[in-house]
């Protein structure tokens, strides 16, 4: 391949010394350099925890090595000098501070773009997402994730819109370009009953040969063979505690380990390979509630999917993982003092979030049940007035309206801060931050990573390491 026409955009000649001489093996990792050598990146699995702090990270893998004496396998892969590790800017073309849809279109265009759109430049220019560029290379390409599968991280990696709001066109989209594997939420999508057109897209999918499933058992019975659509839940799906929880849920719910397992096994034998993209969506939306609970057990089944992917990867010889985050959200944290270590390993004996703690007041519900709700599912009783102050939300009293994704206005915030003094876990914000993003890649072209890149950065990488020619 002439790879001077490769690059002929000009686009990585802005990169610096990160792609000076993109196969200068590096050094300090002997080990992974030996590995690699000679072999060819046929699959790509990028695994993204949407709103992941380093906190986060942190906190998952210090919970697990409490609660297991493992810790996580994101940091494993770090402790046994398995990946190498850079750090990424995320910035938008509109702000320091990106979404999610613009941090993914980031990867999925190369190009840096407004907050709120998908793959569409600033001036209204239409790049053409980077799973399509794979589709037309040959290769198969799917998505799975805890969120809608219309929402803006895997829409990032696969559709255009000007705004990523527009997720009903998104699902009648993807059937355009026949993407080989689609699974997570958005039953309201897709589902005649719950669009407001009543479009019936469900029935377009299976018309054109989808294996369309809606639970658990329906997706593990999938063949092989064709195409799979699987969205189980009416929005983004439940978090890992309430679905460990929920007898009916956990039974109906895939994981996004068995998700990513699925996706794998269905496009693993392709003999131009495939390219899949794994989101914990759930992670941001946590982080957005500050929900300890719902962040850190959607974190931790996060780092099962990655186990998936590296058991895959290892076997495979021939498939480059990229696992990272798209932004910070709410930068939690542990917090000095000298009950930290029994208040933060309290958190291993709860039983659900704090969604689904505060969905269950009323106007009607009294103290005692108020209290009685969250020391079931949180192990720690409040004081009278703390409970009058979480009851005061639901009698019309106060208001709040900060967090996205809290269209009820449950009292997450409030309820978060009582929580501090129980878990030793606090958080600056109810938002995205500017942090630059954690990087790890394993596998084959993973030895050309540079410790620090931008965002953009990695559309082309992925494209340099599988030998694929922006020419889309």
């Amino acid at each position: 391949m002439d790879r001077r026409k490769f690059f002929r955009n000009g686009t990585l000649f802005t990169l610096g010394s990160a792609f000076l001489n993109p196969f200068e093996t590096i050094a300090q990792h002997p080990d992974i350099s030996t590995t690699l050598k000679g072999k060819k990146t046929k699959n790509i699995i990028v695994l993204v925890s949407d709103g992941m702090s380093s906190g986060t990270l942190n906190m998952a893998d210090i919970y697990l090595n409490r609660k297991t004496g493992k810790g996580s396998n994101w940091l494993n892969l770090y402790r046994e000098n398995k990946v190498n590790r850079a750090l990424m800017d995320m910035a938008s073309a509109s702000s320091i501070v990106t979404d999610s849809a613009a941090a993914s279109s980031s990867w999925g265009s190369g190009f840096r773009v407004k907050n709120g759109s998908l793959n569409i430049g600033v001036n209204g220019e239409e790049y053409l997402p980077i799973w399509q560029k794979f589709k037309k290379a040959g290769k198969m390409a799917g998505c799975v994730t805890t969120v809608p599968i219309t929402h803006a991280t895997p829409a990032g990696f696969c559709a255009n819109s000007k705004s990523r709001n527009s997720q009903p066109e998104i699902a009648e989209s993807y059937l355009k370009i026949k993407f080989d594997v689609l699974m997570g939420g958005g039953l309201q999508y897709f589902d005649s009953s719950l669009r407001s057109d009543k479009k019936d897209v469900f029935s377009a999918y299976e018309s054109n040969g989808y294996q369309v499933v809606k639970t658990r058992n329906e997706m593990l019975a999938t063949a092989n063979d064709k195409p799979i659509l699987g969205v189980f839940y009416e929005d983004g799906l439940p978090y890992t505690i309430d679905r460990e929880n929920v007898k009916d849920l956990s039974n109906a719910v895939p994981t996004l380990a068995e998700m990513t397992q699925k996706a794998i096994d269905r496009m693993k034998n392709h003999k131009e390979g495939f390219v899949l993209q794994v989101e914990g969506g759930k992670v941001d939306w946590a982080a957005h509630a500050n929900d300890i609970a719902g962040l850190l057990y959607d974190q931790v089944a996060f780092d099962e999917a990655i186990k998936v992917a590296i058991d895959f990867a290892e076997k495979d010889s021939n498939t480059l993982i990229i696992i990272t985050s798209d932004h910070g959200n709410a930068n939690p944290g542990i917090i000095y003092g000298s009950t930290s270590n029994d208040h933060f390993d309290s958190i291993q004996h709860f039983k659900h979030t704090n969604e689904w703690i505060l969905n269950g007041f009323n106007p009607n519900s009294t103290l005692s049940q108020v209290k009685e709700r969250i020391e079931f599912a949180n192990g720690f009783a409040l004081n009278d007035e703390e409970a009058k102050t979480i009851l005061s939300y639901y009698e019309g009293l106060k208001k709040e309206d900060s967090g996205l994704y809290n269209y009820k206005n449950l009292p997450y915030k409030a309820f978060a801060e009582m929580q501090k003094s129980r878990t030793s876990v606090g958080w600056i914000s109810m938002d995205h931050s500017a942090d630059y993003t954690e990087l790890a890649m394993f596998g084959p072209g993973s030895e050309n990573l540079k410790p620090f890149i931008k965002n953009t950065d990695l559309h082309y990488f992925m494209l340099n390491a599988a030998e694929v020619e922006n020419k889309f």
